[in-house]
Order: structure tokens, then C-alpha cells, then sequence
């Protein structure tokens, strides 16, 4: 997993113009290039018939092939400790790629074709409309709702009420990774979910497990999980990795910087977004090449993992960076802390608004799936965002 303290913040600067030859001692600055890298932020987002207008004339591109384009970019150059940071439209952003000439223009043709590739179905799920995912913590001390669900036949219940409200995933965790939680035992958290995992997935369910340990990832799927959630991204258990290549069944790799016991005593980072983002195109690249085919892959940023309220910040203002990916992107805010302290600091449960607020700003950069206690509450919401952006 990451280190929590070896990063020094990097200097960003603000060009007014694209950046012109693009290399560095005559070396070019491009997609493996150790001295800096290249990332496009798609912005300029539409909807609707300004969406179809914009992809029509060549103003546009679509965005992981959902109802969204963007007509713009924000590119980051990375160069040693510093980013430059630049903004065109899309129409530039090409021509400029192809004034620098390859390798340039290549992998900025690579990178907007990963953008703006449709997604294919991820566990049998459509990627090009947003996907609910229910959160059960089956847990005595989950930083939410720790107790609520801990017997297995409320946990079963209560998920049975979020299918009925709209949740299309049931994501089923048996210890708690709030900040300053202490490890639960492989045995014990076998014991918490295997129960609910078996009961949901006879009545048709499809659960993923919530857990960074190979062996109730095991457990997991031989009582009927469809999706393996993992909080370290199939590195924190040496075994993970090989359980899900062998498996065959479609990940969640979340970021988190640390682990839960002390991820949150001194995050830091260069730039978030942009060593986020590296970390998690290494752990796509990891599995890819361990034998998991890239439409079984999912990304979370992992927002509340390792980062302080300026990170959480600085990444959501920037979840469409993380499309150059070209994996449906999960996004996990509910009732997260952050909310409290942008707002009056109030209770878990009482972070609804905050929580479907930072929901909608995801849809609107193109996230796919969102990780949610408030099942009916998000589906009412993402109902009325649907419509709304439908006659856009």
C-alpha cells in the first residue's frame, strides 16, 4: 500500500497556454517517460443535445460512453516536483497533440479513446447510466452504522429494503476500516458475513464482499459473492490478487494511503489526484497482468481513506481525470467525516444532504456507481439527475 509520509507537495503552475516542446533534454515527456507525465482532466461537460452536438462536429467527446461529453480539458505536465497546469478545448487539445508530434499525439489519441470508450456491463450491470450500491456493514463498530446490521438477520433485512428502494449492489463488509479501527481476524469476519452473503445471494442478490483478506474473499464466493471490494486494491493480503485471477469475478480496487489504524495521523502527497491516479492505474496494470481482463476492473479513489479534507477536496473536483483509467469508477462519500467539517460538524447519520451532494457532483463528472448508505434517498436523487440531464 502507499506510504503515508514520503511524499513532498509538488508546485502547481498555471499556464495560459498549452505547453510547447514538450520535452525534457530533448527526451519527450510522454506516457512512460520517468522525468513527468501527461494527464487530461475532461471538463467542459454536457448534456443532452449539447452532448450529441458537441461529439457530432468534432467539439467533443463522449465520456466513458455514458450520457455525458466534454468539450474540454485540463492538462497536467508533471515535471519533477512541479505541475504544469493548462486548460484547451477539445479542438485544441488535438491539434496541439498533434503539432508536438509523436509520441505526444499518440498517447493523447490512447488516453481520449480510454476516456471516452463506453463501458461494458461490470457483474451484469449497465455502466452507462449510475449504479447503487448498498452498504451493510455487518459490524459491531462500523463508524456509521456499527450495530445496526451485526445479526445477521437484520443485516439481511435491511438489505432486502435497499434492493426494494433501488440498490442494484449489495456490498457486504464484516470489519470495520473507519479511521482508528483495529483488524478483525479472517475467522471472525468470515463468521459476520458469510450468513448474509449466502442468504442475499440465493434470492438473487448480487453482493460484493467488502474485505482485504484472501481467505474470506474465498469464503465469500463460495457462499455466492458476485464482486470482490477490496480497500487495498488486492495488495494488502499477498494471496488476494491470485484468489481473484483464479476466480474470474469482477474487483473493486480501491486507494487508500496507510492502513485504517493510522491512515488518517499525517496523509500526505505530492498532488493528490495525480498520485491517486498513478496508484491506481499500477494496480490496474498489476492485475491485468496477472490474468483479469480489463471489463472485470473498477476503480474508487478511495475519498476518506488516507487523506485530509483538502485531498478529499482536491480529488473531487477532479473524479473525471480518473475516466483516463478506462474503468467505471466507484465513489464511496457517504456519511464520510469530511461532510461534517465542511458543514457544523454534525453526526454520520445526520450528513444526508452532504452526502447526496457529493453523490451528484460524481454523476456529473461521469462516476458510475456510488457506494451509499441512503439507498432510497440517492435513488430519488439519481432519478431526478437522469431526467434532468435526458432534456439537457
Amino acid at each position: 500500500m502507499p506510504e503515508t509520509v514520503s511524499a513532498s507537495p509538488l508546485a502547481l503552475r498555471i499556464s495560459p497556454a498549452l505547453p510547447r516542446g514538450f520535452s525534457h533534454d530533448g527526451r519527450p515527456l510522454w506516457e512512460e517517460a520517468p522525468e513527468g507525465r501527461l494527464y487530461l482532466q475532461p471538463c467542459g461537460i454536457v448534456s443532452g443535445a449539447a452532448a450529441s452536438a458537441a461529439v457530432a462536429t468534432g467539439q467533443g467527446w463522449s465520456l466513458a460512453g455514458g450520457p455525458l461529453a466534454f468539450t474540454a480539458c485540463t492538462l497536467y505536465l508533471r515535471d519533477g516536483a512541479n505541475v504544469v497546469v493548462s486548460h484547451g478545448s477539445f479542438a485544441e487539445i488535438l491539434d496541439w497533440s498533434a503539432n508536438e508530434g509523436e509520441p505526444v499525439a499518440g498517447y493523447v489519441s490512447r488516453l481520449l479513446h480510454r476516456i471516452g470508450a463506453e463501458r461494458p456491463a461490470y457483474a451484469g450491470l449497465a455502466m452507462d447510466r449510475p449504479c447503487i450500491m448498498g452498504i451493510i456493514n455487518a459490524t459491531p463498530d462500523s463508524f456509521s452504522d456499527g450495530g445496526d446490521h451485526y445479526a445477521a438477520g437484520n443485516a439481511v433485512a435491511s438489505a432486502l429494503a435497499m434492493l426494494e428502494a433501488g440498490a442494484e449492489i449489495i456490498d457486504v463488509g464484516g470489519e470495520s476500516t473507519r479511521p482508528g479501527s483495529a483488524p478483525v481476524s479472517p475467522e471472525e469476519e468470515i463468521r459476520r458475513v458469510v450468513p448474509v452473503i449466502r442468504e442475499l445471494a440465493n434470492r438473487g442478490a448480487v453482493v460484493s464482499v467488502d474485505t482485504r483478506h484472501a481467505a474470506v474473499m474465498g469464503a465469500a464466493l463460495d457462499a455466492g459473492a458476485a464482486i470482490l471490494n477490496d480497500i487495498t486494491a488486492l495488495e494488502g493480503d499477498p494471496d488476494s490478487l491470485p484468489v481473484a485471477a483464479r476466480a474470474q469475478v469482477p474487483v473493486m480496487l480501491m486507494h487508500m494511503q496507510g492502513e485504517p489504524g493510522t491512515m488518517q495521523q499525517n496523509p500526505r502527497y505530492g498532488f493528490a489526484p495525480l498520485d491517486v491516479y498513478d496508484y491506481l492505474a499500477g494496480r490496474v496494470a498489476a492485475c491485468r497482468a496477472a490474468g483479469i481482463p480489463p471489463e472485470l476492473i473498477c476503480i474508487d479513489p478511495g475519498i476518506g481513506f488516507g487523506k485530509t479534507v483538502d485531498h478529499n477536496l482536491e480529488i473531487m473536483a477532479r473524479l473525471s481525470l480518473f475516466h483516463g483509467l478506462g474503468c467505471p469508477i466507484l465513489l464511496g462519500t457517504s456519511r464520510k467525516s469530511f461532510i461534517g467539517r465542511l458543514s457544523k460538524g454534525e453526526a454520520p447519520k445526520d450528513r444526508l444532504a452532504g452526502s447526496l451532494a457529493t453523490g451528484l457532483a460524481g454523476l456529473g463528472q461521469g462516476v458510475q456507481m456510488l457506494r451509499v448508505h441512503d439507498v432510497a434517498e440517492t435513488a430519488q436523487a439519481v432519478a431526478v439527475w437522469r431526467a434532468m440531464v435526458a432534456v439537457a
